[in-house]
């Protein structure tokens, strides 16, 4: 019988043993028993059944159908992520409105049923962008992310000054619903190992919530996370999917905690996805299989994810190992819930494997929303950007003799216009390079409002150009999501370095951010096109380079789920009622729908859709909403 085996029948034993009557003072207890090796709540042995759940993926309009769903596939936990720059977009600058209302959210598990494993960070991965950090920090070049940097500290000691406070009425013994408390994520994966930054981070959490507060980490199944990841004072727990050993895994935490219970803080219940990657997939029968081990064992599990949602707008994050690869817009991650929230067959495989250990509430699972088919929308060519800067960029430019990066001129997400002239004739065309990789992360080239090509980090450095001398040179740059996991976080977007044409170096540089969100959700470009039979063209209309799209789809009083499919297109951004969907690349793949909250929809007036094409329209410029996700198609090359 193996030691494992062992410490979960003492804890398991100790169930039948602990008193019937609570103590007044241990009424609203949880902590850690190292004798008997499990949770105690109220002073009885405890055992999680946990679902990561991210509310910053799902519209504030479905959080409860999420969590009711969650309740009812017999979890008794949720594990939550705060993404830092969620909340504090702008220094010093603090949302938790809304979408962001992170206290309703724990209101509403609170008064579901589900406790909540709270993960602040203040780093989270989450493929989020930039893992949660806030991409201001970068403003400070010389700043060392996830350590004891001066300037780093000074923005986490304000920021979860901002937090805490309100998460302290939420803790289980005031009351609340927060159980236990992670410090950092998964540090040891991080190349500095610096447990002076952990200590700094243990003490602030502790000064905010209180020293009996069950503070722990999460690390993966390596002994170098866990010993980088892991400090005296926070309980050390360990995450693995479907092709670990469990023995083996939880031995490896045994040796970093000797008494207490076992836990892994993620089990993997199926993966991300990146632009050109199939569709991830981890099988049913594996999770239920896993899940029923670890729980006859008398472990501790939280699935990520239970339900993992959308990157809507700006939020998903990229990794950098060999190359630079942005991550999907979809975050449907093959989990329980899918993007839409729906039961699939792996909720109800594992709703069975709870039964067999806990008592699963009863009746009917909710179920999945009602889908739409609105079918096509044609739209209209408003322009391409070039000739819309006006509209996009209403402050003007920064001039600078060299390229600046969005970072120093403040701008952190979506897109950045540099423009300069031609220093010569070019009529048989020149090389435009990017000497040091500096495109991050997808640049769109044109000459006089004409695109001539892209640059593309890590991959495509070089493209012709052609012009006359004193032509317009336009360099569209997109921000595809800073990385979130490794040693590469620290990720400038725009253009870093010089960019070299032919014999010359390009300088005296306009940069225009478009705040082509802030445009659309004031009601643009239908608040001024509305009503035109045709909207007036601000440029070469070939149909290639970015340029901004316009339609409606009618209200016929039904706002249902949809999943928006741009066949045709190639790569852009779409909003719809001033809210951006995200990121489109049917191209790539493996994604070809977007998915559309149907609260999204208005029951009473036409719905704006704006699109941003930045490569190629089609000839024939629609849309389609049908009523099903299409996740898996993989046309285009890594």
């Amino acid at each position: 019988m193996s030691s494992n085996v062992v410490f979960a029948i003492v804890c398991l034993t100790s169930v039948h043993l602990a008193s019937e009557t609570v103590a007044a003072s241990e009424s609203r207890t949880f902590s850690i028993d190292y004798k008997n090796n499990c949770f105690l709540k109220d002073g009885k042995p405890f055992q999680y059944v946990s679902g990561s759940i991210h509310y910053s993926r799902i519209p504030r309009y479905y959080w409860k159908d999420r969590l009711l769903k969650m309740y009812m596939a017999g979890l008794n936990a949720i594990q939550v992520y705060v993404p830092w720059n969620f909340h504090e977009p702008v220094q010093g600058v603090y949302n938790f409105e809304g979408g962001r209302d992170l206290e309703h959210f724990l209101g509403l598990a609170n008064e579901t049923g589900l406790l909540v494993i709270l993960r602040p960070g203040p780093y989270i991965c989450a493929e989020w962008e930039m893992g949660g950090l806030p991409a201001w920090l970068l403003e400070k070049p010389n700043i060392m992310l996830r350590t004891a940097d001066t300037d780093y500290l000074q923005a986490v000691s304000s920021w979860f000054a901002m937090l805490l406070p309100r998460m302290e009425r939420w803790l289980y013994s005031q009351g609340g619903n927060i159980i236990s408390v992670q410090v950092e994520n998964e540090y040891g994966s991080y190349f500095a190992c610096d447990y002076n930054y952990l200590r700094h981070l243990r003490t602030l959490v502790q000064n905010f919530l209180g020293e009996d507060t069950v503070l722990f980490t999460t690390d993966g199944n390596t002994d170098r996370e866990m010993i980088c990841g892991t400090l005296q004072g926070l309980y050390a727990t360990i995450d693995f999917g479907t092709d670990t050993n469990i023995s083996t895994a939880f031995d490896r935490q045994r040796r970093f905690e000797p008494r207490g219970p076992l836990v892994n803080s993620e089990f993997y219940t199926g993966w991300l996805d990146h632009w050109g990657d199939r569709h991830a997939s981890v099988d049913a029968q594996k999770v239920s299989k896993m899940l029923g081990e670890m729980l006859a064992m008398g472990a501790n599990v939280n699935m990520y994810m239970f339900e993992g949602g959308t990157n809507f707008g700006y939020w998903n994050g990229a990794d950098h190992d060999s190359r630079y690869r942005s991550v999907v817009t979809s975050y449907d991650y093959n989990a329980p819930l899918n993007e839409a929230g729906d039961p699939t067959e792996k909720l109800l495989v594992i709703r069975d494997v709870i039964s067999k250990f806990r008592k699963v509430p009863e009746g009917p699972m909710p179920p999945a929303t009602h889908k739409k088919e609105y079918g096509f929308v044609t739209l209209q060519r408003v322009g391409n950007t070039s000739g819309l800067l006006d509209v996009l960029t209403p402050l003007g430019p920064v001039q600078s003799h060299q390229p600046l990066t969005f970072e120093e001129i403040k701008h952190l997400y979506g897109f950045v216009l540099y423009r300069t002239k031609l220093p010569r004739s070019i009529p048989e065309g020149q090389p435009l390079i990017s000497p040091l990789n500096g495109i991050h992360d997808r640049a769109y080239v044109s000459v006089n409002g004409v695109y001539q090509g892209l640059l593309q980090r890590d991959t495509e450095l070089v493209m012709n150009v052609t012009g006359q001398e004193g032509d317009l040179l336009d360099v569209l740059v997109e921000n595809m999501g800073r990385v979130n996991f490794g040693s590469r976080i620290h990720d400038n977007k725009g253009i870093l370095g010089e960019l070299i044409l032919g014999r010359n170096v390009l300088t005296d540089w306009l940069i225009f951010p478009l705040d082509i969100d802030g445009a659309i959700s004031s009601g643009w470009p239908h608040s001024v096109l509305r009503g035109w039979p045709h909207p007036p063209e601000t440029g070469p209309g070939d149909g290639t380079g970015p340029t901004v799209y316009m339609g409606t789809l009618p209200s016929n009083g039904q706002a249902w789920d949809t999943y928006l499919k741009l066949t045709g297109w190639t790569k852009g951004q779409v909003w719809i009622n001033g809210v951006n969907l995200g990121r489109y690349w049917p191209t790539r793949g493996p994604q070809q729908t977007l998915y559309v909250p149907g609260p999204l929809l208005s029951l009473s007036r036409p719905n704006n859709i704006t699109v941003l094409e930045l490569e190629a329209a089609p000839a024939n410029p629609r849309v389609f909403f049908m009523d099903r996700p299409q996740l898996n198609t993989t046309p285009g090359k890594p």
